[in-house]
């Protein structure tokens, strides 16, 4: 008896002491199978083993764990069943984790339902035990890692998948047909990846959510993915439907006839004479100009500055430092117009010789920088689709000369002879948020921080709800991040505030997209509220790190209101941050909060948004010094 463990000792004192031969023989065959088969039901020890060993060989603070806990359920991204006898659930997005996966690194995990390792910078091909038991997984997230190789036929087992996310990693080879087994498949996303060969015939009837571009595929697209967007499909050599049309294939070629031959020979010859023949004349026609050109010129004429130079041009500058008073009478109205004590003694001559610089084209005209020669750099708008006549215009940039706010890019003069319409204003060397979100994705990017990011948001708060103290029909009518521009110490500044009523309708489709409150039907009247909801998509840019118009085709195929909310109802709201910003610790109840504060300001229902006076409060509730490190904590699924 000494050979068995003693809670089996006790098991065969009872078979000694039974006198029927086969009830001995049963519990002695019961007792060899549980000693040498055991029990394949979850096993919450076994979970908490697997759970090191992944922790052992992956790094990243998430899974600095508390191990004196006999249980893996209390650890930071585990989730158990209820009765805490299983792992159901592992979440670790965002959280820095590095190297590979281990073998059979979630083999013994047969409850586990989701799994999301997104966001990481796990590398190395996927084991080919990683998914070995795990019959009952639902969701996989996988996406923004550095995974390479093929996928392992283990992943085709896990028939109850809904939802597989491998974008944005370096997986190779051919899209394997056992896709197929995934029935109840409602979302497959594969793009950004190294994917090759055509693309299987997938019969997947739940499939919603399918997206296979920027990969390496070839051929026609299959007729039962055919009803996807055509974003689904870019940046590979596919065609069919949704894309162009499969090319025929071409008819084997057929030697010409003699005739043939002969024809196009007498028609090259025919076209030849004819091309000389024109050239002939036109060269005739060219000379002629040219000679009454030179008889009649009586100067010759300067190259064009670097901005197109309105007709005519006469100062109104007095001492440099004095106030301006706007004259719009006689000659003098040809001039640039100034507001306020600038401080700049120039001209519109001095502006007209500057060099200049396109810093771009926005909804109501080219932008320049220009450069004086005295060392000035200002910002000149050159405006375009104006129609507003010259009085009613006037009195226009007298109105915006009079906003004076610390958070305002203002109106420093005016300029307004016929079709040129030129506004002056100082110059911002940062540039726009726009450009320092979504410009530079390279090495060089310098990454903003939150007090970066929640500063620019407090000063651009801070310059609307200046506009809108103006009155009740004041509104800026055009918030976006390209109107946010930035001083040396990051400060947000909104410029363009005011020109929404000048711009024609060529321009108001540019002007809202993206941005639009779902109530505005006329871009030239946009209310408070309708100003309010365009702020509410400027704090998603900055809270997600994506441009509002780039995410009408990417992944849920909303705007980036609606894909905020639709990921933070079914998914962690850790998901909608931009992963610049997940690299700081003790700051997510404070990202929680601005994010929660851009909802509320995207609200359907204008009476449902809050005023830019409560916008600024709360914003300026978040401005408090924060301990900003490199670590990341976990979200709270909301």
């Amino acid at each position: 008896m000494g050979l068995f463990p003693p809670k089996f000792r006790d098991i065969a004192y009872i078979c000694s002491k039974m006198n029927h031969p086969t009830s001995i023989r049963h519990l002695l065959l019961l007792l060899a199978t549980v000693l040498l088969f055991p029990s394949a039901a979850p096993d919450i020890a076994s979970d908490r083993a697997a759970l090191l060993a992944l922790r052992s060989a992956v790094g990243g603070r998430v899974l600095l764990w508390n191990l004196s806990s006999p249980t893996p359920c209390a650890w930071s991204g585990v989730n158990c069943s209820p009765d805490n006898s299983s792992v159901v659930e592992l979440h670790f997005p965002g959280m820095g984790l590095s190297g590979e996966l281990p073998p059979k690194s979630f083999s013994n995990m047969t409850n586990l339902q989701t799994l999301s390792l997104r966001y990481n910078a796990l590398s190395g091909p996927l084991p080919p035990d990683l998914f070995t038991s795990l019959t009952s997984l639902r969701n996989l997230y996988l996406q923004h890692n550095f995974f390479t190789g093929q996928l392992p036929q283990t992943l085709f087992s896990l028939t109850s998948l809904v939802r597989l996310n491998l974008a944005e990693n370096n997986f190779s080879g051919p899209i394997s047909p056992g896709f197929t087994n995934f029935t109840r498949l409602g979302t497959l996303y594969l793009q950004s990846n190294h994917f090759s060969g055509p693309i299987p015939a997938l019969d997947l009837p739940s499939l919603v959510q399918f997206d296979v571009s920027n990969n390496n595929l070839t051929g026609s697209i299959p007729n039962s993915l055919s009803k996807h967007p055509k974003s689904s499909f870019l940046g590979n050599s596919l065609c069919g439907d949704p894309l162009n049309s499969c090319g025929i294939a071409n008819p084997k070629k057929k030697k010409l006839s003699a005739g043939a031959i002969a024809g196009i020979v007498i028609g090259s010859v025919v076209a030849l004479f004819a091309i000389l023949l024109l050239l002939f004349c036109l060269c005739r026609k060219r000379s002629r100009s040219k000679d009454e050109h030179v008889a009649n010129a009586k100067e010759v004429e300067a190259p064009p500055p670097p901005i197109p130079p309105p007709k005519s041009a006469e100062s109104l500058f007095a001492a440099a430092g004095k106030e301006k008073e706007v004259v719009v009478e006689g000659d003098l109205k040809k001039g640039l117009v100034f507001f306020g004590k600038t401080g700049w003694d120039i001209e519109l001559e001095d502006l007209l010789k500057a060099s200049a610089e396109v810093l771009g084209k926005g909804t109501f005209g080219t932008a320049y920088k220009a450069v004086l020669e005295m060392g000035l750099a200002v910002a000149v708008k050159r405006l375009r689709d104006v129609t507003m006549p010259e009085k009613e215009f006037r009195k226009k940039m007298e109105e915006i000369g009079r906003m004076d706010h610390p958070n305002l890019v203002a109106l420093r003069a005016y300029y307004y002879n016929g079709e040129e319409k030129l506004l002056v204003y100082e110059y911002l060397p940062l540039g726009s948020l726009s450009a320092l979100l979504h410009g530079n994705k390279g090495a060089s990017r310098t990454p903003l921080n939150w007090e970066t990011r929640v500063a620019i948001a407090l000063g651009a708060a801070k310059g609307v709800s200046y506009l809108h103290s103006q009155g009740p029909t004041v509104s800026h009518g055009n918030i976006k991040s390209s109107n946010i521009l930035l001083t040396k110490s990051y400060e947000g500044r909104v410029s363009d505030f005011g020109l929404a009523q000048l711009a024609g309708p060529a321009a108001a489709p540019n002007r809202v997209a993206g941005y639009r409150a779902p109530e505005v039907t006329d871009p030239h009247r946009v209310s408070q509220k309708a100003d309010v909801y365009s702020f509410g998509v400027l704090l998603l840019e900055l809270l997600t790190g994506k441009a509002p118009t780039h995410t009408l085709v990417n992944e849920e195929g909303v705007d980036l209101p609606r894909w905020v909310q639709s990921v933070v109802r079914e998914e962690w709201t850790a998901e909608v941050f931009d992963l610049e910003l997940l690299r700081y610790q003790n700051v997510e109840e404070d990202m929680v909060q601005l994010l929660q504060l851009a909802v509320d300001c995207t609200a359907q229902y204008p009476d449902k948004r809050p005023s830019m006076d409560d916008v600024v409060m709360k914003i300026e509730e978040l401005c408090r010094p924060s301990g900003g490190g490199d670590g990341v904590d976990v979200f709270e699924e909301s």
